[in-house]
């Protein structure tokens, strides 16, 4: 038994994951389990497809276990996520691969990248960088240039590269036994396919989706109801014009003055789109300031708590046989009712959890009623592939 981890969105699963786990089985992957993210993701939005129907497509196309990434790391920057994901990773500890995609194609480059960003997190030209309005990530990507060298420095602009080095720096700082694997993804963001149109990069699908296109020739079909965050609209301003200054400052990611800027913002804005322009400035990325409107609105703070247990949203044969090797203190069961009784903290989490489970249930045209989190049966596959 050898278990390759892939930590996702799905987004909605398409041909590039399916393409990931075929190519990890070829690496000697005799199973595969996902973490993946539940209904909001990291870009700051709501999920085009619930959780339990984008766990079913992974198990239909080679995973075997579906288990959910909590909504406090799914709304993180890349550092955030990777180390929750990661962290259930350890927790587990069955993994033997983590594989994922990247621009780049390599795991050694990859590897002196991460390397450059743990050496230059607190450097001086970092530092100076910050003073002078640069974002994070633009302020980092100068420093590894100016110490490591252009081409490490290049590596950096890539968002597939950077969440790559956050999977392993954070495998670093936990002394993991897991090894990285690396296949070079090819689609940018937003742009069309190649081969014939076989791949295309999740952002054109969900367009593509939300349109009424044909795109089955990109990723399998799934005839669920979608989600868009446009039908949160007016909630979200309505909660956030009703937020004091005090409770922007304690959102997630809500540091260095962008709860401010959001405070103001929020004020003045009648549309997300006009939030996020008037929040944003050069120093502070979109997605940054869509992830801190989101978790305002949802009232995800910076105060942090370590996962209480392991939700399972789907698996197969070979996935009940990763349960069964898995060595974790966290209770693990697919019932959240189940687990929110497993202790006091897993009582608060399961609890917030389909909370904001009834919240997304307003992103979809026919409104869900609510408490669907604690009655939702798992995805069971019979048959696998």
């Amino acid at each position: 038994m050898y278990t390759a981890a892939v930590i996702a969105e799905f987004d909605p699963f398409h041909n590039g994951h399916k393409h990931l786990i075929e190519m990890a089985r070829k690496a000697g992957a005799t199973h595969v389990l996902c973490i993946m993210s539940g209904n909001f993701v990291q870009r700051g939005d709501a999920a085009i497809f619930d959780k339990f129907a984008r766990a079913r497509a992974a198990l239909e196309n080679g995973a075997d276990l579906v288990i959910e990434l909590p909504a406090r790391f799914s709304l993180m920057s890349a550092e955030g996520f990777a180390r929750g994901a990661v962290g259930i990773l350890s927790e587990l500890n069955v993994a033997d691969m983590l594989a994922f995609g990247s621009e780049c194609g390599d795991i050694a480059d990859l590897e002196k990248a991460a390397a450059a960003v743990r050496n230059n997190i607190r450097s001086e030209k970092f530092g100076e960088q910050i003073r002078l309005g640069k974002s994070y990530p633009a302020a980092l990507q100068l420093a590894v240039k100016e110490y490591c060298g252009e081409d490490i420095g290049e590596i950096l602009k890539s968002p597939n590269n950077t969440l790559g080095i956050e999977y392993l720096n954070a495998l670093e700082k936990l002394k993991s036994r897991i090894k990285p694997f690396t296949v070079k993804r090819t689609v940018p963001h937003g742009e069309q396919g190649f081969e014939n149109g076989e791949f295309a990069s999740a952002s054109l699908i969900r367009q593509m989706i939300r349109n009424g296109e044909d795109y089955s020739s990109l990723a399998p079909v799934i005839n669920e109801p979608t989600a868009d965050i446009a039908r949160l609209e007016r909630a979200i301003l309505s909660k956030l014009r009703s937020l004091s200054e005090e409770e922007f400052c304690v959102g997630a990611d809500c540091a260095n003055g962008l709860g401010e800027r959001l405070y103001k913002a929020a004020k003045k804005a009648g549309s997300l789109d006009e939030l996020y322009f008037l929040a944003k400035n050069k120093s502070i990325t979109l997605a940054r300031v869509r992830r801190a409107a989101l978790c305002l609105f949802l009232g995800i703070t910076k105060e942090f708590s370590p996962p209480a247990y392991i939700r399972v949203l789907g698996m197969n044969k070979r996935g009940k046989e990763i349960l069964s090797a898995a060595k974790c203190r966290l209770p693990v069961d697919t019932s959240l009712k189940a687990l929110s009784m497993t202790s006091a903290s897993a009582h608060r989490q399961a609890y917030n959890e389909a909370r904001l489970g009834d919240i997304y249930a307003l992103a979809f045209e026919v409104p869900r009623p609510c408490g669907y989190d604690f009655t939702a049966k798992p995805v069971i596959i019979r048959n696998i592939i």
